[in-house]
């Protein structure tokens, strides 16, 4: 049976920061020791993250967009070439082997892109076809998955997937906006990479399903100004997925004969800690059920799309994983979106 199968998989992190460092040595003076930051800072249920800027060492905040970019790439090409690499070893291929990259970010762009740079310092067949997803936010690891499975499962091509955002390079001017505040107190950098091909043992796509409610549109933002990204984050969003996520999930599974107690295990995007509450809520898990969202989010914060990759990886290196297990992986983003993917251990 051809299939789309996740057979291999590879993470990369700049270095370890610690949030109550941050907060210490740069965050409680750019907010002017705000009372309401603080508050922010200490319910995020982040305690360490990454970034290739530490805002101790380099405030990035003034930056221009065009200065922003150029340092992406620069941190970029490495750290998206360790993730690929050692994807490609867990998977047991070699570039050879390689007929598709996809590559997805919402935190910098280059033309030629990342998708044309990384094939190139990876030494990947001038033959294999690319494809660059970028601006979806947190949620885009899923559809992209999806289309490197569609690509699997039609034309049999093998596909590694690259998710990379690097979130330290959009630290904003310091103003009293509470959105500011939640996403620098949230967000981090990571690339996590996944292999998929049409056969062999591993984590299968079975479905997709997404719900995206335009009336809410405005509640999350990612919008591109003279000073890097700025994100727009409405305390309102963990309303609104609570009443979309139940339904999407209870579809999706009911087209395959399954209900939520058939799932072995969740991969829930934490958003911030109330989404993986509400989440956790509309659908009865426990609270062993989300254990690994929350960890990551306690680990690495919100990396944006790579993030239901990193829980992914976490999945899949569980000792009670088993064949036939199904899991469902959940991610939100702006539109308003929600994704979610039933999987199946092949």
């Amino acid at each position: 049976m051809v299939s789309g199968t996740v057979t291999g998989r590879g993470l990369a992190v700049p270095a370890e920061m610690h949030q109550d460092t941050l907060w210490d040595g740069f965050f409680a003076e750019h907010y002017g020791h705000s009372r309401i930051a603080r508050r922010v800072w200490q319910r995020s249920g982040v305690q360490t993250r990454h970034g290739v800027a530490d805002p101790r060492q380099e405030d990035v905040s003034g930056w221009s967009t065009a200065a922003r970019m150029r340092r992406f790439v620069a941190e970029a090409l490495p750290l998206g070439k360790e993730a690929l690499t050692s994807c490609l070893a867990d998977a047991g291929l070699q570039p050879a082997d390689v007929e598709q990259l996809t590559v997805v970010s919402c935190t910098g762009y280059a033309t030629p892109g990342l998708d044309v740079l990384l094939a190139r310092d990876l030494g990947l067949p001038a033959s294999a076809q690319r494809l660059h997803i970028g601006h979806m936010g947190c949620y885009a690891a899923l559809p992209a998955l999806a289309t490197a499975a569609d690509a699997a499962v039609a034309r049999g091509r093998t596909t590694l997937l690259l998710c990379l955002e690097l979130t330290s390079l959009h630290i904003q001017p310091a103003d009293q906006d509470p959105e500011q505040m939640v996403a620098h107190a949230l967000f981090s950098d990571a690339a996590a990479a996944v292999a998929v091909a049409p056969a062999g043992p591993g984590l299968e796509l079975v479905d997709l399903a997404s719900r995206t409610d335009t009336t809410q549109a405005g509640l999350m933002s990612w919008d591109v100004t003279d000073l890097g990204f700025r994100m727009g984050l409405s305390p309102r969003v963990p309303g609104v997925l609570a009443g979309h996520v139940a339904e999407v999930v209870t579809d999706l599974l009911a087209a395959h004969d399954l209900a939520v107690d058939d799932v072995a295990h969740w991969a829930i995007h934490p958003g911030g800690p109330r989404i993986v509450d509400v989440v956790a809520a509309r659908l009865g898990l426990r609270d062993d059920q989300v254990t690994d969202s929350r960890a990551v989010l306690r680990e690495h914060g919100n990396c944006s799309s790579a993030t239901v990759l990193l829980i992914l990886d976490r999945v899949l290196a569980r000792p009670d994983l088993r064949r036939g297990d199904h899991v469902i992986a959940m991610a939100f983003g702006p539109g308003l979106t929600l994704y979610a993917a039933l999987l199946r251990m092949r």
